[in-house]
């Protein structure tokens, strides 16, 4: 009797002692997640100063410092596919005062392009917040014979392999969504990659390439100096700042061709679910401010409210499509 009830003591002392270790890891959470950030934050992005992710980057971050009462700097490290910036934070200590800021295609198209390094984003990285989501329109020169989306896939039928369209790299927005435009019209056409996006336009204004896909913080320039012109957009419906411009269905391309990227921040894998929360619900605080709303609007971008979770799954399936146009035309960057 004396053994049972001496086991039984110990049975209950063991679960009060892990109960106790459990409490006091939720409570240093919870913790740490309310007094975040008590040193400045560090966002490391893959674009460019100058380019339209780093315009915007550079208004939350004001606001977030001010929410935050940090500094929040930024370090621009574009180039290598993403790798340089990736590879600058993967190793960091999991705490949320470096985040890495990159598009859909860095979390889903480059373990496909890049199959030797045997890298996965996802596996890396972890989504923390939403920014935005931007939509492409087609762009041809303001001279061109075409008018129309019909007109396009028209002269693609007629000459395999004649219609050129550009795009700023192997993998981009730009590329992988012209393969998924000849995919749906059973065309062929010659994609050509450029370095630079000024000079992408530059060609399509002055018709080395015929067409090509083009965000509006990217194109409006050429655009405004009225070398280019757009055929359509390709959304589910028009965009308010242009509703002159036809979706690519209204314009005789294929209904529901949809070609956008979504751009977030993310983290090296280990930061506390209190720390994500945080920073999640903060992002999506400012980016409801008025100011930013309307620095949104100029480019088209579609403020996010997603979830970690939804960022995830929105790569995800995003990672499917891009796999079977990837494997398609064997497009690599090995």
């Amino acid at each position: 009797m004396i053994e049972i009830r001496l086991s039984q003591v110990f049975k209950v002392l063991k679960w009060g002692a892990c109960a106790f270790v459990s409490a006091i890891c939720l409570q240093a959470g919870a913790q740490q997640g309310s007094t975040f950030p008590t040193k400045p934050v560090t966002i490391v992005t893959a674009f460019a100063s100058g380019s339209g992710p780093d315009a915007v980057l550079r208004q939350v971050t004001e606001k977030l410092s001010k929410l935050w009462g940090q500094p929040v700097l930024i370090q621009n490290k574009p180039g290598g596919g993403g790798f340089i910036a990736i590879e600058s934070v993967v190793h960091v200590a999991p705490d949320g005062y470096t985040l890495i800021q990159l598009d859909s295609e860095h979390l889903a198209a480059l373990p496909h392009l890049y199959k030797s390094k045997g890298f996965v984003t996802l596996n890396a990285l972890d989504p923390v917040a939403p920014m935005f989501r931007t939509p492409f329109l087609i762009a041809v020169a303001t001279d061109s014979r075409w008018q129309s989306m019909k007109d396009l896939i028209a002269a693609a039928k007629a000459e395999p392999g004649r219609v050129s369209y550009g795009s700023w790299g192997v993998g981009s927005p730009g590329h992988l969504g012209g393969e998924e435009l000849g995919l749906l019209t059973n065309t062929e056409m010659t994609h050509v990659a450029y370095r630079e996006v000024s000079q992408l336009f530059t060609s399509v204004g002055s018709g080395d390439v015929q067409w090509s896909l083009g965000s509006i913080p990217s194109s409006q320039g050429i655009y405004k100096a009225g070398k280019i012109r757009y055929l359509a957009v390709a959304t589910a419906k028009r965009l308010s700042i242009m509703p002159d411009v036809p979706t690519v269905g209204e314009a005789g391309g294929p209904q529901g061709f949809v070609v956008n990227s979504f751009v977030s921040l993310l983290a090296p894998k280990g930061v506390a679910p209190e720390v994500k929360s945080k920073i999640n619900a903060d992002v999506i605080k400012v980016l409801s401010d008025p100011e930013v709303k309307a620095r949104f609007d100029t480019f088209a971008f579609e403020g996010l409210t997603w979830t970690p979770e939804e960022i995830r799954k929105n790569a995800e399936i995003k990672e499917k499509t891009y796999q079977k146009l990837i494997e398609r035309k064997n497009i690599s960057l090995d």
